[in-house]
């Protein structure tokens, strides 16, 4: 069989289906990149899901199990022992409306924040979208967040038509906004120490404990209203403080509701995350030679 003579200087055309190329903005996400990889996004969600209930008995269950047990221990440690106090609302709903939206936040930074080293040899062998990783961990939080959020909202519903403590205002329209705000936040802070504990592991562990001190710099367990003026600033200066009073305010109709903080909180999130999207960035090319 005679072989077909090939011209001298033709190149034969190869269709690739992707193509590889070093990214040179810092700011630059790639969002349009990882909407082709939406199914893979999907896929870390289910895999979120499957990896933190799998072998436990009560499984799901403890989505609601968790918030409810953590609100009894505020009622007991805060409510009655401490007397910290909740302007009249049920102790109940009021920790509730605290641990919900908090749960949000602290799950997703300290899983972002850990993002490269958990997933070194995943990123070591396939190619994906880095960011697809972080994406994905704030979306299986949201919709953790969205069943204990209907965990707060039948509590919510009890004492809304059995007591008339509860005085929910047009803020409420803000709920989504305030969700979004919070995973930002969380998504952005989470970027910035997930470029640190490339090089710094001990970060990922003082996080875990800063997260925790977090909480307390953060109207979780008291309402704003009821700070001394003088200490008041110290919470305000803290991004999350008026994300988790707007939302309390919303549902109870108690504490402070400003919507210059709430301006402010939006504000540092942006900052945050541009500067979370610029060390993301920059780590991501060479941080396998680190981890």
């Amino acid at each position: 069989m005679a072989e077909t003579p090939v011209k001298e200087g033709s190149q034969s055309e190869e269709n690739w289906t992707e193509v590889i190329e070093p990214r040179s903005g810092l700011l630059e996400l790639g969002l349009q990149e990882v909407w082709r990889y939406r199914d893979l996004v999907l896929l870390f969600v289910r895999r979120d899901f499957v990896s933190t209930y799998k072998q436990t008995v009560l499984g799901p269950l403890w989505f609601f199990i968790q918030p409810l047990l953590t609100a009894l221990t505020f009622i007991i440690i805060f409510g009655n022992v401490a007397k910290i106090p909740t302007g009249g609302q049920p102790m109940l709903v009021f920790y509730l409306a605290g641990i919900t939206v908090w749960n949000y936040f602290a799950q997703t930074l300290t899983s972002t924040a850990t993002v490269f080293t958990v997933n070194a040899q995943i990123f070591g062998k396939v190619y994906f979208p880095r960011l697809t990783m972080p994406l994905s961990i704030v979306l299986s939080n949201m919709v953790r967040f969205a069943i204990q959020f209907a965990l707060f909202l039948v509590v919510w519903l009890y004492y809304y038509f059995t007591e008339d403590t509860l005085h929910p205002n047009a803020v409420l329209l803000l709920t989504p906004f305030l969700v979004i705000l919070m995973g930002l936040l969380s998504l952005g802070l989470g970027m910035v120490f997930s470029a640190m504990t490339t090089k710094y592991r001990d970060l990922a562990m003082l996080l875990t404990f800063g997260v925790q001190l977090l909480m307390y710099a953060t109207p979780v367990i008291y309402s704003m209203d009821k700070l001394p003026a003088k200490y008041r600033w110290l919470i305000v200066a803290n991004p999350l403080s008026p994300i988790v009073e707007s939302f309390r305010y919303a549902f109870l109709g108690t504490g402070l509701f400003s919507w210059g903080q709430l301006a402010y909180s939006a504000t540092a999130t942006l900052v945050i995350l541009l500067i979370g999207t610029i060390s993301f960035n920059s780590v991501q090319k060479s941080f396998t030679d680190t981890v």
